[in-house]
């Protein structure tokens, strides 16, 4: 449902090279009670306005010096970020009105205005743009919510699954190593029980947030339960190169935390699955990841098992 405020408040651009023009919609929309709109006589800066500011609606004129309107809308079409382009353009060309549709505007006004249309033809455009920018901000945020866990906002299994399955194909393509860490907290259940589920979960989202930073941009952090991590890279050099990086990882995990007052202090097993040496799927290197982190936590916790090599 969008309401009278949110279409009021829609920013609109109006694109004319007549000045005169420029003043009387903004004085139309003004008296309507639109209360974020700007203009523009130069029809060459539409594009860089619209891809810095996403304009609801932008009013374009189709016959201006330069540059036309056809122009401008086959420029605006490669910067529209949700699929639906809000143009309504002006034109006192009759035989422009086609050609302006198939060119992708929304609707058209004619010259000379006449208020009572130029202002329900934005009415309409603008609530068709905000319902369908409503419909696509659900949607991502449905995408999002079946790709990442809940609490932490990390990847979940289903994305760490399709991450690691990328990264085995161009492993396998380029003859290159990529690597999981399957990471557990030691002593975290013991936390969640003395200071509680609140605090607990607190913890667990900080642990996320210094895992994302212990890593590089390209890796996948993901969360697959409980206190359960796994950290997805998808190019490493080797035992050698996976060795540094888990060593990083768990030093950041054993630095205290600060949760509620209290200071907290855990630290982070890990097995590692190397590919392809431990395995050349997603499967297999997951289950020996995990095994070679059951080893890390039967070694004393707090360190770190490669997976021994397939035979």
């Amino acid at each position: 449902m969008i309401t009278e405020t949110e279409i009021r408040s829609a920013k609109i651009l109006i694109v004319d090279d007549q000045e005169s023009n420029i003043l009387l919609l903004e004085h139309m929309l003004a008296v309507a009670q639109y209360t974020s709109v700007s203009s523009t006589t130069h029809p060459e800066e539409v594009y860089e306005l619209h891809r810095q500011n996403n304009y609801d609606l932008i009013l374009l004129d189709l016959m201006m010096a330069g540059m036309d309107g056809f122009q401008v809308l086959k420029a605006l079409k490669e910067i529209e970020k949700d699929g639906y382009l809000s143009v309504l353009v002006i034109t006192a060309n009759p035989a422009s009105k086609l050609h302006a549709l198939e060119a992708g505007a929304r609707d058209f006004i004619s010259k000379p205005f006449d208020v009572t249309e130029v202002l329900a033809r934005v009415r309409n455009l603008l609530e068709v743009r905000l319902l369908h920018q409503q419909a696509y901000s659900y949607a991502k945020s449905q995408e999002f919510m079946a790709l990442h866990d809940p609490l932490t906002g990390l990847a979940n299994r289903r994305l760490l699954t399709e991450r690691v399955s990328q990264a085995i194909i161009h492993a396998k393509r380029n003859k290159t190593s990529m690597a999981v860490v399957y990471l557990d907290l030691d002593g975290f259940r013991q936390i969640n029980n003395t200071l509680g589920h609140d605090l607990g979960d607190l913890l667990l989202k900080t642990v996320a947030a210094r895992l994302v930073m212990a890593v590089r941009q390209e890796d996948t952090v993901a969360r697959l339960g409980g206190d359960e991590f796994v950290v997805a890279m998808p190019h490493v050099n080797g035992a050698g190169g996976i060795s540094l990086a888990a060593e990083k990882i768990i030093q950041s995990l054993s630095e205290p935390y600060a949760i509620g007052g209290h200071e907290v202090r855990v630290t982070g097993s890990a097995g590692i699955g190397l590919f392809p040496d431990s395995g050349a799927d997603v499967k297999t290197l997951l289950k020996n990841a995990d095994m070679a982190l059951l080893k890390a936590k039967q070694a004393g916790k707090n360190t770190y098992f490669i997976a021994e090599r397939k035979k």
